[in-house]
């Protein structure tokens, strides 16, 4: 009987993405740590909300992060 390799999980990949319940891959956007007070209030809105990762991205990540 033949064994394959177990992956291994990329920890850069699971810290920065989540799995959604529904299997969706969503991620932080950037550039809202710091500096933020010449930012407007509704571009700070937008960049508090999560984006969903799409495509072939959201494919190499599932394999990043199922490993």
């Amino acid at each position: 009987m033949e064994v394959g390799k177990k992956g291994k999980t990329r920890n850069a990949a699971k810290k920065r993405f989540k799995v959604t319940g529904s299997g969706k891959i969503v991620r932080r956007r950037g550039r809202f740590a710091h500096l933020l007070t010449k930012k407007a209030s509704s571009r700070k809105r937008g960049l508090g909300r999560t984006e969903e990762i799409q495509g072939a991205d959201a494919e190499n990540i599932r394999k990043m992060i199922n490993g």
